[in-house]
């Protein structure tokens, strides 16, 4: 009776104990989710904010800079990739409990995006004459001057927010998404408000904004480099740390980061070639896309703030060595990512032409542009999660390789081939490529699923 009154009382112990954790871990993860949703939130509105800005001088103007931005984005994502990396190794070690090997992680991250990011700068801009002719050659004389303005600007200011992303990454690693999310504010915070200095104050357009990346970005590498040795006490990180080069850090971080810089690339670089065969249906065509683009990136905020926090949360849990935390925190994300995303669905649509009125469109595109954001908006509910929330969970555990040849052979074998039929060869126009571009999320997102339903995934060895 004794032993029966005891098992009792110990299993309202371990009940009370369990809800504790519980509690716990809900707190911890809504406090390093709402930083990067708010982060998530803030740069997004922010790039409507510009392009709506952009636009303002001309449909040439946003076009220009639609065109360099999917340039743009290869060259960014391939750094911003080593510095997941970064954050992956600083996750572990701090699941692990192991602090100084966390500051040397975060030293070595930053270290090498910040070269890394150097090195693409200089070449590019060296070679943008070439560059932008050989992708973009067939655009109208306009939109190409004002594209290569854009495109030597934005090159110029690559250290500076690769500085800020590998800082970022590092503190999101050891779940200071606040501090993260305070640098990034600062970082487009500023964008903005010299956007309006520059391109609604003195109209200087394209050039205006090409001014206002590179003050801001360079201004934030200014102000992250002064928390991290001013400001941080848990990092405890010296300008000389980051001048050091330490060989086997920076392997284990590339182990990661290489793998998804490789996918970025070539994801990336397959965004290039669908933004090839789009310039070749026209100007208005570019801009529909790149409209298109920026109410996608509305809908997708919380979803996307999910993603970064699943890389920190199974991170840590891999740390730790617990498998089964890990699989429990994908299967909730991606089902929370499901509802956000009809959530914000159901939000934006109905507000698509007070919204789309901010980018001043010509009359007779609004209609394709609201096609390709109702489609848009159905299909993601539906496959997004499985596509990009899936993948960060993978990749948290070190899976990095498969993650990233799926997402290589997804994107060149469904989006480029089929986005090419169905808008050029069968005349479908940009509607079709979006159409082929989900049809991809939803391959994609079918074998990430399948992966995670084995053990492969887990069976990495980071540190």
């Amino acid at each position: 009776m004794a032993q029966s009154a005891y098992r009792i009382r110990k299993q309202a112990l371990l009940a009370k104990l369990q809800a504790r954790v519980a509690i716990g871990d809900y707190r911890t993860l809504t406090a390093l989710f709402l930083p990067l949703l708010i982060d998530q939130a803030f740069i997004v509105c922010l790039n409507v904010v510009n392009v709506a800005m952009i636009s303002s001088s001309g449909v040439s103007a946003i076009s220009a800079v639609n065109m360099v931005d999917s340039l743009n984005f290869f060259l960014v994502s391939v750094f911003v990739a080593v510095s997941t990396g970064g954050t992956v190794i600083v996750a572990q070690y701090k699941g692990s409990g192991n602090a100084p090997m966390v500051s040397k992680a975060a030293a070595s991250s930053i270290a090498a995006v910040t070269l890394f990011a150097l090195g693409i700068s200089l070449a590019m801009i060296a070679l943008h004459g070439p560059t932008l002719h050989l992708l973009f050659g067939s655009a109208s004389p306009d939109v190409f001057d004002k594209a290569k303005t854009y495109f030597i600007g934005s090159c110029a200011s690559y250290a500076g927010i690769a500085l800020v992303e590998a800082v970022c990454g590092a503190l999101r690693g050891i779940g200071q998404s606040r501090a993260s999310l305070v640098l990034s504010l600062v970082m487009n915070l500023s964008y903005v408000l010299l956007n309006v200095l520059f391109i609604n104050g003195l109209h200087m357009g394209v050039l205006g904004l090409s001014i206002s990346v590179n003050v801001a970005r360079y201004g934030a590498a200014l102000y992250a480099l002064y928390y991290l040795v001013k400001k941080n006490t848990n990092l405890h990180l010296r300008i000389k740390d980051m001048l050091q080069v330490k060989l086997d850090m920076i392997r284990k971080i590339l182990y990661v980061g290489l793998p998804f810089a490789a996918e970025q690339m070539f994801f990336n670089g397959g965004k290039i070639v669908t933004q090839i065969f789009i310039v070749h249906l026209g100007t208005n065509a570019i801009a529909v896309n790149a409209i298109g683009g920026s109410f996608a990136q509305l809908t997708q905020i919380p979803s996307n703030a999910l993603a970064l926090t699943a890389i920190t949360v199974i991170g840590q849990s891999m740390g730790r060595q617990d498998t089964e935390a890990a699989r429990k925190y994908a299967r909730a994300f991606m089902w929370i990512s499901s509802m956000f995303l009809l959530a914000t669905a159901l939000i934006v649509v109905p507000l698509f032409h007070p919204l789309v009125s901010l980018f001043h469109p010509p009359k007779e595109i609004v209609h394709d542009i609201f096609i390709i954001v109702l489609i848009n908006a159905v299909t993601q509910v539906l496959l997004w999660s499985q596509s990009f929330i899936m993948p960060s969970a993978l990749r948290a555990a070190g899976d990095s390789k498969f993650t990233s040849l799926v997402s290589l052979l997804s994107m060149w074998l469904f989006r480029i081939t089929l986005g090419y039929l169905l808008a050029i060869v069968l005349h479908g126009g940009i509607v079709a490529v979006w159409l082929a571009m989900n049809l991809e999320w939803g391959v994609r997102g079918a074998v990430f699923l399948w992966r995670f339903r084995g053990k492969k995934w887990y069976q990495h060895k980071l540190i």
